[in-house]
């Protein structure tokens, strides 16, 4: 993989707000009341033309998410119907469906309806991860994430960091992530709210230089690294230095209830780094 490509993802938050875990770093949990937008499913004609302004903007990459623990019937039939109505459109897209817990049944159907990879991020190590969320298991979370390999989607699985563990279970996480081989792994950093119980990222620059140039060693040079959430509050103005570390991709636009860099400034900053804007997931 050439690493002066950069490849570019888009998130569209299609279902937002409405989920009944209580993940602590998440503001799309009603138990916090944080002051996010809060919609049920998105009009289909809407998250097409937001596809299209996405692959117009070089996004390899789209992501459609919805908020709540994992899938249901309703759910599934709304992703599947968005993923047709995009792949009719919208030419050159991966679409990636990030839609927490699902059976292989579900994730087969949604495969048969156009997606092509499924999201569904670790979070943490599996020891610190009662202690961010006590509503579901950390097995659950790596047991999709099989099934989502099993059923001949391509896995993107990461995690966040900055939530107050430790050193090991930063390691532990990122060993954990390694060991399902996913296509690609997104590192996001805590982006701290005032509603959430965890009120501030602890992880300085040198912290996440060290997780990313891990993760590349662990995943081996041709996975995709993407820097997510959060990259702004810890590389704002320093981004050769994650991409020195070995970072690969980032996602532009909006994050999930938080607003991202403005797509034409990534592209200039790209630019001015002498970094290509990648064309083609194999290229």
């Amino acid at each position: 993989m050439n690493m002066k490509q950069i490849f570019l993802c888009a998130i569209n938050n299609i279902l937002s707000g409405s989920c009944k875990e209580d993940c602590k770093f998440c503001t799309q949990s009603v138990r916090y009341k944080a002051d996010i937008d809060r919609y049920t499913f998105k009009s289909i004609d809407t998250i097409v033309s937001e596809a299209k302004q996405a692959k117009a903007l070089g996004a390899l990459g789209y992501c459609l998410v919805t908020a709540g623990k994992g899938l249901d019937d309703k759910k599934t039939e709304f992703v599947s119907s968005v993923a047709v109505a995009i792949k009719k459109e919208v030419e050159g897209l991966n679409l990636i469906a990030c839609n927490g817990t699902a059976s292989k049944e579900q994730l087969s159907y949604l495969k048969a309806h156009g997606v092509d990879s499924y999201n569904h991020n670790l979070e943490t190590s599996q020891n610190y991860y009662k202690e961010i969320c006590t509503t579901h298991s950390w097995q659950e979370r790596y047991q999709t994430c099989e099934d989502a390999k099993s059923v001949g989607l391509t896995l993107c699985s990461g995690g966040i960091f900055g939530m107050g563990e430790s050193r090991e279970d930063r390691d532990e996480l990122l060993k954990a992530i390694a060991s399902l081989e996913p296509e690609s792994t997104p590192l996001n950093f805590y982006h701290p709210n005032s509603a959430l119980p965890i009120k501030s990222n602890t992880l300085s620059q040198e912290e996440a230089i060290e997780i990313i140039s891990t993760a590349r060693n662990l995943l081996g040079e041709e996975r995709m690294l993407m820097m997510a959430g959060g990259r702004e509050l810890l590389f704002g103005g320093d981004e050769s230095k994650m991409f020195d570390a070995g970072a690969n991709a980032i996602v532009i636009g909006n994050y999930l209830t938080t607003s991202g860099e403005n797509p034409s400034k990534d592209h200039q900053m790209l630019s001015d780094l002498g970094y290509e804007v990648a064309s083609s997931c194999g290229a």
